[in-house]
């Protein structure tokens, strides 16, 4: 256990068109992720079918619209609703992205990335930590995949993602395939960044597959993880030990057997590396 987070094995985002098959099949995974913000509602079908997901599996939540690196003060409304969630799905840790989504009068609904300086840093620390004590349980942040970077940056995104993390006492969510895409998009060496993010601050791993366009790639959720970025979970395993891993697949959502098997083989990579740590 990490930040007193336990290992949950490997699990599966839990998309609308797999909803019936896994309720009625239940199948042999560890558990579920769930967008946070798809379940703030006062009632209805949404919370039923969350009610059905954690009559059967753990519940961890996971979030697209927190914006800590934004300039809009932070939206406590907003937490106290993610905290109440929070207390229904019993979810050991909230996780969000590393990024800003837009202004105060502006949601761009994608995930920005920051510049990399020591005042974007003191910024963001400073709100994870408000976050992370609203909430009431642990915050992991996650690395976003980039298409674009800051002349201002005064340092590597893997040097600000661990000095945020450290600053802010709080975990961090490592998306193995975002790194691979940053790093082809902008020219790093992506073992040097899984080698660099402090070990003890991962409690979990994002796996997922993207879209390469040639000139550039982008992180699309819409394929099987590739052999590139499988290596890189195994280089992650290696040094982090076990951690709970989730397979991302939101566009072009497959069959569920599909996304069971991309699972199934996380699931032996993880055991193969640990076998031999």
């Amino acid at each position: 256990m990490r930040l007193g987070l336990p290992d949950l094995g490997i699990g599966v985002g839990l998309r609308v068109p797999h909803y019936e098959e896994i309720f009625e099949t239940r199948p042999a995974i560890d558990w579920l992720e769930i967008i946070s913000e798809n379940f703030l509602v006062p009632g209805g079908a949404p919370l039923a079918n969350l009610d059905r997901a954690l009559a059967a599996y753990p519940v961890i939540q996971h979030g697209v619209s927190l914006s800590i690196g934004g300039t809009t003060p932070l939206d406590f409304a907003f937490l106290r609703d993610l905290r109440a969630l929070v207390r229904r799905t019993g979810s050991p840790w909230v996780s969000d992205h590393l990024c800003w989504t837009g202004t105060a009068t502006l949601n761009t609904h994608d995930l920005l990335p920051l510049p990399y300086t020591e005042e974007a840093l003191r910024h963001v620390a400073t709100r994870a930590r408000i976050v992370q004590e609203t909430l009431e349980v642990p915050l992991l942040l996650e690395n976003v995949s980039s298409y674009l970077t800051y002349t201002s940056s005064d340092m590597t995104e893997w040097d600000f993602l661990t000095a945020v993390v450290e600053e802010a006492n709080c975990g961090l969510l490592l998306d193995v395939n975002n790194i691979y895409v940053s790093s082809q998009n902008h020219g790093f060496d992506p073992n040097v960044y899984v080698d660099a993010v402090p070990a003890r601050r991962v409690a979990q791993i994002h796996l997922a597959g993207h879209t390469n366009y040639g000139d550039y790639i982008i992180d699309t959720h819409s394929g099987p993880v590739i052999d590139p970025v499988w290596d890189l979970y195994r280089r992650a395993i290696g040094r982090v030990g076990p951690v709970s891993t989730l397979i991302e697949w939101d566009e072009d959502i497959p069959p569920l057997a599909t996304l069971l098997a991309e699972a199934k083989r996380a699931r032996e990579v993880r055991e193969e590396v640990l076998a031999h740590a």
